[in-house]
């Protein structure tokens, strides 16, 4: 008899599509995804099933408190900036996420507030963390949120964790204890929050980018990227295919959800670095019209899209670092907040681009700096080949698949 697995993915696109790749993956299971209504055609159109999510990534990102939260400058400001922007969503957030995981048989869920421990002891079924970051203790690296972190030593190091999962858990303890104790029928977490020594983990990333260190127990899983190729019937836009056909491969820029006067600050400052250093450019965003060596494009697949091109400028999202690097292609990190600027750091030492950007500081000039550096030196194209090739030797959703068989 099959399973049914359900898979929480309160985030944006970067999060949703690996969850959609790794339910796929699933065979023999009946997988539901619970994601931002915005989401419902991309899942079903994979045929996996939905439960919306009212909380919407893109509406929290432009609120005033989704502005606190991305301006936030230390780990403890971006921590207590995750309460401003989720207070006004959560409740509903967590009558959803209830509401979607009636009748699981296994549930895979981020850290966000424990939610996947706490619908496991009430539906009384395992419960697995889908990591997309590092974000188990160890002494060889500090937290992705905690940089600096890094120079305290092996014991400075692990604590690093410690105290992110820590504030990040008294963010959000009143509204998820109360939620536990109306709607769940379970006692308050205390303190502490739920214990997690025992579950299991999956990370959905890979060693040849994010070497697995020694000290991590057996239950934490590197089982490589969850990648979700592009649709087989999925054609590009004719602008875009006579585009990339009349002249060199472009660069390809883009940053996610921004506000429209940052979008245009931004791009403005993108056009006129890439016309200084005489590139043609991609540009991700809805500001503007096309132009002979520019050209605005909406929403393409990345597996599509990034092999087809120079280089890419992002944000630093993990998927859309993954992508970049499987792509084999260079890339300049210009990551805003959270996990961003590690990702950043990684591309860097692993060859596959620049010294990170951070988005505040791009201008004209700076960006101009940046990309004669990435188009100039073949040794980024080298390395982002490199790590490319080890990542066509994964298969992270197969690892995966195997490690959820053992499961309950």
């Amino acid at each position: 008899m099959s399973r049914l697995v359900v898979i929480v993915a309160p985030g944006s696109r970067g999060d949703v599509q690996p969850c959609i790749a790794l339910g796929r993956g699933l065979d023999g299971d009946r997988v539901r995804v619970l994601a931002a209504e915005r989401f419902r055609t991309l899942v079903t159109s994979h045929g996996l099933d939905f439960a919306p999510l009212s909380a919407d990534p893109a509406e929290i990102l432009g609120s005033d408190g989704g502005r606190e939260w991305t301006e936030g400058r230390t780990s403890v400001t971006f921590l207590r900036g995750l309460r401003g922007a989720l207070a006004p969503v959560m409740e509903r957030l967590l009558a959803d996420v209830h509401e979607g995981s009636a009748g699981a048989d296994l549930v895979l869920a981020p850290t966000l507030g424990f939610l996947g421990a706490h619908l496991g002891a009430s539906l009384g079924v395992p419960d697995v963390e889908l990591h997309y970051q590092p974000s188990v203790p160890t002494g060889a690296f500090a937290h992705p949120l905690v940089p600096w972190a890094a120079k305290t030593g092996p014991c400075g190091r692990r604590l690093s964790f410690r105290a992110v999962d820590t504030v990040a858990w008294q963010v959000l303890r009143p509204e998820v204890d109360r939620w536990r104790e109306r709607t769940l029928g379970l006692p308050s977490a205390g303190l502490r929050g739920p214990r997690r020594t025992e579950t299991p983990v999956l990370c959905g990333f890979s060693d040849a980018v994010v070497p697995r260190p020694k000290d991590w127990p057996a239950r934490v899983h590197v089982t490589g990227y969850w990648f979700l190729e592009a649709p087989a019937a999925w054609r590009p836009d004719p602008r875009l295919r006579d585009f990339l056909a009349s002249g060199p491969p472009p660069v390809y820029v883009g940053f996610g959800s921004m506000r429209p006067s940052e979008a245009e600050r931004t791009f403005t400052a993108v056009r006129t670095a890439l016309r200084r250093v005489g590139l043609r450019g991609l540009l991700g965003t809805a500001a503007g019209a096309g132009e002979d060596d520019l050209l605005t494009i909406g929403d393409v697949p990345h597996a599509w899209l990034f092999p087809r091109t120079a280089a890419v400028v992002h944000h630093g999202g993990a998927g859309t670092t993954a992508a970049a690097l499987r792509a084999g292609v260079p890339s300049l990190v210009c990551p805003v907040f959270s996990d961003q600027p590690y990702w950043g750091d990684r591309v860097f030492r692993l060859g596959a681009g620049p010294r990170p950007l951070p988005l505040r500081e791009l201008t004209a000039d700076s960006l101009t700096a940046r990309l004669l550096e990435l188009s100039g030196n073949l040794l980024f194209r080298r390395g982002a080949q490199y790590v490319a090739a080890r990542l066509r030797e994964e298969d992270g959703v197969a690892r995966a698949r195997q490690v959820l068989r053992e499961v309950g």
